[in-house]
């Protein structure tokens, strides 16, 4: 460390669980201010997790009013929204304050973080995201070829269907667990296929779950391997279970993620109909801290 090298504060939660070395881990820059670009991307590969958050403190009357300034970083590029680091990042600012909300200001807007807190309980979070955007319904036959499935491996009833709530996915329902658990992925194909479909990845869900009392099990595949828990797909798969019959209006449910990277997750959802229009989608779960450090940079 040189002389000149300012310390940054940064802490490690896991996220979408009540148990370290659980659910997906995020690490959060307290303080990003004189980083550049080119650095916070550095940081995020040096940490080489799913995400890394960098915090703008601003005058606090600001905050109050638009939000703490966030953006979000995967190893490889900059994303505008994504679930566990916008519940992670907000769940470090809440700190031992016990605030009923934090808002962020991301680079896809505001997204306010409710907490809710019981006796005995640790504390829930809830992000309300982006109203969704229904895109295309996708031809299994097209899907297949990209995933080298068969037609038998969808399910039957419900539609291939890319939505966002900040971060386009594609939902791919699948029609067991063996299905997904058998995936192998290409990802140059799938990234050539959603590149001319406008999502930016696939989410694949099957009703057949491990915990009875979840509603789907997920897995999701990226550039930098297996994401243990996805809060924005998440939240798209919540528009979309209401908009299909898979959840009702306003339903809590759960989606499980991350059992096939022995990193178990727990993500809570639920959306609201209004006007026949899928509407209001809420993304929750707990978060944990495992670590605090300091950058020298």
């Amino acid at each position: 460390m040189t002389n000149s090298a300012k310390r940054r504060s940064l802490v490690q939660v896991d996220v979408f669980t009540v148990n370290v070395l659980e659910g997906n881990a995020l690490a959060v820059v307290l303080d990003g201010r004189g980083l550049t670009d080119a650095e916070m991307q550095a940081i995020a590969r040096e940490t080489n997790l799913s995400e890394t958050t960098f915090v703008f403190p601003r005058d606090p009357d600001i905050e109050r009013q638009s939000g703490i300034r966030v953006r979000i970083f995967t190893a490889r590029e900059e994303l505008p929204f994504a679930g566990h680091p916008t519940l992670g990042t907000a769940f470090v600012l809440r700190g031992a304050t016990l605030a009923g909300e934090i808002k962020l200001q991301l680079n896809v807007g505001p997204v306010l973080v409710r907490f809710e807190d019981a006796a005995g309980q640790p504390s829930f979070g809830e992000m309300t995201q982006q109203q969704p955007r229904f895109g295309r319904q996708h031809q299994r036959d097209a899907v297949a070829k990209v995933l080298n499935l068969s037609l038998d491996d969808f399910a039957p009833d419900l539609p291939l269907e890319t939505v966002s709530t900040g971060l386009a996915f594609t939902i791919v329902p699948l029609r067991s667990l063996s299905v997904v658990r058998g995936l192998h992925i290409d990802h140059a194909r799938c990234s050539a296929y959603l590149a001319e479909t406008e999502g930016k990845f696939f989410y694949f869900v099957t009703r057949e779950t491990v915990d009875a009392s979840a509603r789907l099990h997920a897995r999701m595949f990226f550039y930098n391997g297996e994401d243990p828990a996805t809060g924005s797909a998440a939240g798209c798969t919540a528009a979309w279970m209401v908009a299909h019959g898979v959840a009702r209006p306003d339903e809590r449910v759960l989606i499980e993620q991350g059992l096939e990277t022995n990193r178990p997750s727990r993500i809570y959802v639920r959306a609201s109909r209004e006007d026949n229009r899928v509407v209001n989608v809420r993304v929750g779960g707990h978060a944990v801290e495992i670590l605090r450090a300091e950058l020298f940079l």
